[in-house]
């Protein structure tokens, strides 16, 4: 009988030695073997220890001195395999229930109580260590320890709190109430890591996190709202005010269409009719880019329509002040004011954009007409007074053009045609400009052609074509560039 128990004893130690070495070969990427594994030796182990009579979970000395070693490797290895088997269900469950990867932290919470089970279960059942006392005694020992890590375990819980509550997940934006705002990155037993617009991490404690008022701009889906105040002039009726303003929306390249955009009166009186301005963007990141674009297209479709942006309430403007600017602003012609607005057009003097100014023709398209067909060459150079135009490639519109805005610049300057179909979407106003109108300030400026030639580069990478888009852009505005010199070179010779 003795000797049967040794055999018995020595086959527990092999299959014990065996299993973790197994286990250790199936490597980390692969848990469900590692499972499979841990389970058909634990298995095998305790069928032996049934075949032996051994109990695990009773402290029996052995019956030799000599196999004492080897009886107590035995029983410790038995508990071992216990451990990683529950410990594999556990990482297995996790993973089938489909929780995200901060749910890392309940994960080793349950792996520390089912080691800290084990623990205690080689030591009163292999050992014969008595555990009543020894959990009186770290009873004591854990109040002290308590006391000094007050703060750590507070992040700690807050930790657990967080996860099992689930207001966040790793990759979602939040907004805090204390302003701070960011992507979450990182999360641990103690902090949790944010990545903010800045491209900055900030580390919050898991305790300071529960605390604060939590937005979670991510969920259901992370558009955003924007809404901007804008306060106009009451020289319209409010409802035309209104018309504009949507006309603005209509015409941002950089915000979400569906669900539309909205605007909104919320006030009226002898300085301001006040309005509110209701977009969305599709991820935080993109509201500045948004805001600044609507802001633009505010200021410029209040310049093609006439109407003034209001002083603030704090601001007083004397009867002089308001009447020197009524006249500075009938002062110019609106062909004049359009061209000066431009950019591209900067680097003219006065008298130059006023003879340009005076040979631009005003012209109106209707909502729906087509302006220019996919490889048209126009014929003169259309500065947009006001209106939406769409550009549109293979039938799907790939951007909006707004008041300031121009296009054919390719056409009568260098006889390129059109990289899109051009349709107006609203009552569109032009200014159309000529040839040679522009011949000579092409001679004097050398830099308007190159600034003519980026601009249609833009708009021809408008199209979405993929690929190294900066090289392409600088190689299609370095071939325009010269077309042009070309042209107007052929020209002067003529």
């Amino acid at each position: 009988m003795p000797q049967e128990i040794v055999s018995f004893v020595i086959l527990l130690n092999v299959l014990g030695v065996a299993g973790i070495v197994v286990w250790h070969l199936q490597g980390r990427s692969r848990p469900n073997a590692r499972l499979i594994v841990q389970i058909l030796f634990f298995a095998a182990m305790t069928i032996v220890l049934i075949l032996a009579r051994i109990v695990p979970f009773r402290f029996d000395p052995p019956h030799l001195e000599s196999m004492s070693a080897l009886f107590v490797s035995a029983k410790i290895l038995w508990w071992v395999h216990l451990s990683w088997a529950v410990v594999g269900f556990l990482r297995i469950y996790i993973v089938l229930d489909g929780r995200p990867r901060e749910a890392r932290l309940i994960q080793d919470l349950l792996v520390a109580v089912v080691y800290l089970g084990v623990a205690l279960s080689v030591m009163a059942f292999v050992f014969g260590v008595p555990i009543g006392t020894l959990l009186a005694t770290s009873g004591v020992i854990a109040i002290i320890l308590g006391l000094a890590l007050q703060n750590t375990l507070g992040d700690v819980f807050s930790g657990i709190a967080l996860t099992l509550g689930r207001p966040y997940v790793i990759g979602d934006w939040i907004l805090l109430s204390d302003g701070t705002e960011g992507r979450v990155v990182a999360s641990d037993w103690r902090s949790t890591h944010l990545l903010t617009a800045a491209h900055n991490i900030v580390v919050l404690p898991n305790s300071v996190l529960a605390k604060l008022g939590l937005t979670n701009i991510s969920q259901p889906d992370e558009n955003h709202l924007i809404t901007l105040s804008i306060r106009i002039v009451p020289t319209r009726m409010p409802h035309v005010i209104l018309g504009i303003m949507q006309t603005v929306l209509d015409s941002c390249n950089s915000i979400i269409k569906d669900p539309p955009p909205a605007v909104s009166l919320v006030g009226i009186d002898a300085s301001a009719v006040h309005v509110e301005l209701y977009f969305q963007v599709t991820s935080p990141l993109q509201r500045g880019v948004a805001r600044s674009e609507v802001i633009d297209l505010v200021y410029r479709h209040c310049k093609s329509s006439g109407l003034q942006l209001a002083m603030p309430l704090s601001k007083v403007i004397t009867a002089n002040e308001d009447s020197a600017q009524n006249l500075s602003a009938a002062g110019a012609a609106p062909a004049q004011c359009l061209i000066e607005a431009i950019p591209v057009f900067s680097v003219l003097t006065a008298d130059e954009i006023t003879v340009l100014a005076a040979s631009a023709v005003k012209r109106t398209f209707s909502p729906g007409e087509e302006i220019a067909k996919e490889g048209d060459a126009l014929s003169s150079l259309m500065i947009i007074k006001a209106g939406i135009v769409s550009m549109r490639k293979d039938d799907r519109e790939t951007a909006r053009l707004a008041p300031g805005d121009f296009f054919g610049e390719g056409g009568f300057l260098a006889g390129i045609g059109e990289s899109h179909a051009l349709r107006a979407i609203t009552r569109v106003t032009v200014y159309e400009i000529g040839k040679e109108a522009f011949a000579p300030l092409l001679h004097e400026r050398p830099e308007l052609a190159e600034d003519l030639a980026a601009n249609l580069a833009h708009r021809e990478a408008l199209s979405g074509n993929v690929g190294n888009h900066a090289m392409q852009h600088d190689h299609r505005r370095f071939y325009l560039l010269q077309a042009i010199r070309a042209v107007f070179r052929n020209h002067a010779h003529g």
